[in-house]
């Protein structure tokens, strides 16, 4: 199995040397710093599970690498449009495109099946310019629970977990699926193969929709979000805004908000990768977190009073940090 890994930051790195540790062909498309380490010394990951070094090799040009079986996107989504010249060397008539991403894909209604069926997200695919560059036919869903932070330039932290959720966009136990996630299975990873992936990227965006833009719009961690009152009762607001949009699409999360929030209560001081985009000077990916789910919301008849006023705060502020 050939795999690239388009965007090797700190998810992509990780998943790059456990599927180069399980036997997989891996190659990672980085560049700058990061990318000299990588190749000087290889992927080297520090993990309470045991720590590693993968010597992977690493590029910044992917017709080097040329076709490959399997393409793992670790860039964010709001680069998606513009990867083009990046992603076409290594296409082949069945590439495969496992985008970790959070939030909405750009493929949630590519074979769907129900009364949305083919329905465009705007938000996240902005006059279609993601799928003419990512066919929704190469998607398979990927919805990633581990976390994972760059300590140093070719240093990747492994913080928790190591579950990586995939599934086709049509429900079917794909043999490109299975065989993807044995593959990640070998490295040691979970990769379980789920005909309801749609229900897993809701689960995970319960957290990220609330979150990710309280944190940024506060400086907090996970930790103190939950702690104080008021952005506790914030946060709970919006999650439930959130399995109402979910309800109304025919998705099923499984788990209380109580237990989501004494998850990530768990998780300590952790700061959400958006709070770590805006302390970096980096575009916030709010589009397929917040934007989207407004955009869904009003498709489907659902109010979400809250959702919208954090939507404005924080475009505000992307805006503000951008600027």
């Amino acid at each position: 199995m050939k795999v690239a890994i388009l965007g090797a930051g700190a998810i992509g790195a990780y998943v790059g040397a456990a599927l180069h540790q399980g036997g997989a062909d891996v190659h990672l498309v980085a560049r700058g710093p990061h990318l000299a380490a990588m190749r000087r010394h290889g992927v080297q990951v520090l993990s309470s599970r045991g720590d590693f070094t993968a010597h992977v090799h690493a590029t910044d040009d992917p017709a080097e690498i040329g076709a490959v079986d399997y393409v793992f996107l670790g860039l964010k989504a709001n680069s998606y449009a513009a990867c083009g010249p990046l992603i076409e060397p290594l296409l082949h008539d069945s590439t495969a495109v496992i985008a970790a991403q959070n939030g909405i894909p750009w493929w949630y209604f590519h074979r769907h099946d129900g009364p949305y069926d083919g329905h465009r997200i705007e938000s996240v695919d902005p006059g279609g310019a993601v799928s003419a560059v990512l066919a929704p036919s190469r998607a398979i869903g990927c919805v990633v629970y581990a976390a994972t932070e760059l300590e140093a330039p070719g240093v990747v932290r492994h913080l928790e977990g190591t579950r990586f959720s995939v599934g086709e966009p049509d429900r079917s136990l794909s043999p490109r699926c299975l065989a993807f996630g044995e593959a990640m299975r070998a490295g040691g990873l979970k990769a379980p193969v789920e005909a309801n992936l749609r229900d897993d990227i809701w689960l995970k965006l319960l957290g990220n929709i609330s979150f990710n833009p309280i944190s940024a719009l506060a400086r907090a961690t996970m930790r103190q979000m939950c702690l104080h009152g008021g952005t506790r009762k914030v946060i709970e607001t919006m999650m439930a805004e959130t399995l109402a949009v979910a309800e109304a699409l025919g998705c099923t999360v499984g788990v209380s908000i109580e237990r989501r929030l004494a998850g990530a209560e768990r998780v300590g001081d952790h700061r959400t990768s958006t709070l770590q985009d805006l302390e970096r000077g980096k575009p916030l990916e709010l589009d397929v977190l917040l934007t989207a789910v407004i955009e869904l919301a009003e498709i489907t008849g659902v109010d979400v009073p809250t959702l919208r006023t954090v939507h404005a705060l924080s475009d505000l502020l992307a805006l503000r940090a951008a600027a």
